[in-house]
Parts: structure tokens; C-alpha cells; sequence
């Protein structure tokens, strides 16, 4: 298509819907002889005879519409195309998809959540919560948010949550009848309460580091689940010893409903990240960005 002529089929457009040059002229904010000047070279482009003209009216020829049948889809579906770029500029607007596991939706997103929807009520925020890795683009979504470590390079991460640490807890009745591990290999003489992971269908490995040393093992037990709360609630029960974020057990271990053992193999790591596939982002996206990222040091 030449430079102009979809111009000249949108003009034609309008000049078929509101059989006027005048009104035609005034939506399109031309005047009506330019606009009929446009018209007759577009038609001699065309080779045929779009428009019946006569000294007081306007209208399609039945090749105009026959035309006008085709075009009306078209420029719908260009309409929308620039309607959807209001979500690149402009006030923070439109749907906003973040996938996202457990652990992250409770310690990153469940707390900015009210403050972010109350600040910004034209956006829709959805939430996926699945341990599954997911393609953002192939699965339609804007961000995701996981732990540094499973962020792949090629995306753009920004930092939203604190260094964590992963601790090994039981309870005191489940002390009483079995011996604190001294290392990590010492879990194989007890009962643990394993994680299975939905996306590759195996168990979540216990990691360890000591001295530079790095150990990763998958203890055994009566156990195994794949929701948190299922498998925290086990473990507050006695059922065997946790594998647990310190930050949801704190409190217990602080007042002594549960016990932390193997302390000194339990090292920080970098916590939650907000990862997107462009360095261009929408609007909606940047607000969500703001509202999350942890201030650099």
C-alpha cells in the first residue's frame, strides 16, 4: 500500500457512513473540497467509481459498497490497535498479568496489593499463583516474580524483598523422642516433611552450605505434599521436621513452639525478584514496579 492511501480509505469510510462531504470533512477535520479532491484520486488509483455525487447528497456506488464492507473490519481492528497504546503512555491503565508461587504471593505482592489497587483503580491486576517456572510471553503475561537464583539472564530483574533463609524446624514433642541432626547428613535418621515441585514432578532438594562446602539433599518421610500450608501445618503438628522459610516461623521458634536445628548450614540468600522480557514497559507495569522495589542500599 502507498504512503497516504490508507488515509484516503479511512476518508472514503467516512464519506460512505455519513453520505456528506460536509460531515465527513468535519469529523476528519478537513475541508470539504480537499476532501473531494482526495476522493476523485483515489477513485482514478483504483480505476473505479467509489462515490455517486450529486449537488445535494452523497453515497457508495456498489463498488464503494462492496469496499466499504471490507474496510470497516480493517480500520475496527486499527482503532484498537492505537486505542491499546493508551497502556504505553499516559496514566497506569489496562490488565496487568504477574505469575507468581506462594511464598512470594504472601511475602511480596499480598502486602502492596490493597495500597497498589487503591492508587491506581484503571488498573486490573491478575495473579497466578504457580511453583511452575512459566513463559512469560508464551503465557501472556507482563512479570513474574520469583527467587533471584531461577530468574533466567535474558530477562530484566528488579529487586522487590529481602535476603532470605531457609531453616530446619520440629517440634518440641518431635525432639522429645528423636535426636537434633548435628549435619545434614544426620536427616536421613529422621522423619521429613517433603515438598513435590508441580513443574518437573520432583522433590524440592534441602540445601545446605558450611564452610563453603554446599550440600543438597532429599530426605526421606511419611510425607509428601505439594501445598505450603498442608506442609506447614504438618510439621506444627509434629508429623516430622520442615524444611521452612524463616520468615513464616520466626515467631514459633522465637517462642519456643518450634525448634531450629542445623542453624549454622542454613546461609542467607537473595530473595524475590520481578522479572519482565523488555526494558520497555507499560505503564501499569512501571506503577507495579514502584510500588515493590526494595530501595538500593
Amino acid at each position: 500500500m502507498k504512503r497516504g492511501e490508507l488515509d484516503d480509505l479511512a476518508a472514503f469510510a467516512a464519506v460512505a457512513r455519513a453520505r456528506s462531504f460536509t460531515r465527513a470533512a468535519a469529523e476528519l477535520r478537513l475541508s470539504p473540497s480537499a476532501l473531494s479532491h482526495a476522493m476523485r484520486g483515489l477513485e482514478q488509483r483504483l480505476g473505479v467509481r467509489l462515490l455517486a455525487r450529486t449537488t445535494r447528497s452523497v453515497a457508495p456506488t456498489p463498488a464503494g459498497e462492496r469496499l466499504l464492507r471490507s474496510l470497516d473490519p480493517a480500520l475496527a481492528e486499527v482503532a484498537r490497535g492505537l486505542s491499546a497504546l493508551a497502556d504505553w503512555r499516559g496514566a497506569p491503565s489496562g490488565t496487568l498479568r504477574v505469575t507468581t508461587f506462594c511464598s512470594a504471593a504472601r511475602m511480596v505482592l499480598a502486602p502492596a496489593m490493597p495500597r497498589f489497587l487503591q492508587d491506581h483503580p484503571d488498573i486490573l491486576l491478575e495473579v497466578i499463583v504457580d511453583d511452575r517456572l512459566i513463559d512469560l510471553v508464551a503465557n501472556g503475561f507482563d512479570a513474574g516474580i520469583r527467587f533471584g537464583e531461577s530468574v533466567e539472564r535474558d530477562m530484566v530483574a528488579v529487586r522487590v524483598g529481602p535476603d532470605l533463609r531457609t531453616v530446619v524446624v520440629g517440634t518440641p514433642a518431635y525432639f522429645e523422642r528423636n535426636p537434633r541432626p548435628a549435619t545434614p547428613a544426620d536427616l536421613a535418621q529422621h522423619r521429613c516433611v517433603n515438598y513435590r515441585l508441580l513443574g518437573g514432578g520432583g522433590l524440592l532438594p534441602w540445601e545446605f552450605e558450611h564452610d563453603g562446602r554446599e550440600v543438597r539433599v532429599r530426605p526421606e518421610g511419611q510425607l509428601i505434599v505439594n501445598d505450603e500450608i498442608l506442609s506447614a501445618a504438618a510439621v506444627r503438628g509434629g508429623a516430622g521436621l520442615g524444611y521452612m522459610l524463616e520468615a513464616d516461623v520466626a515467631d514459633e521458634i522465637a517462642d519456643g513452639r518450634l525448634i531450629q536445628v542445623l542453624d549454622e548450614w542454613c546461609p542467607s540468600f537473595a530473595g524475590c525478584y520481578l522479572y519482565y522480557p523488555s526494558r520497555q514497559v507499560t505503564p501499569a507495569l512501571r506503577a507495579l514496579i514502584d510500588a515493590l522495589q526494595v530501595p538500593a542500599a
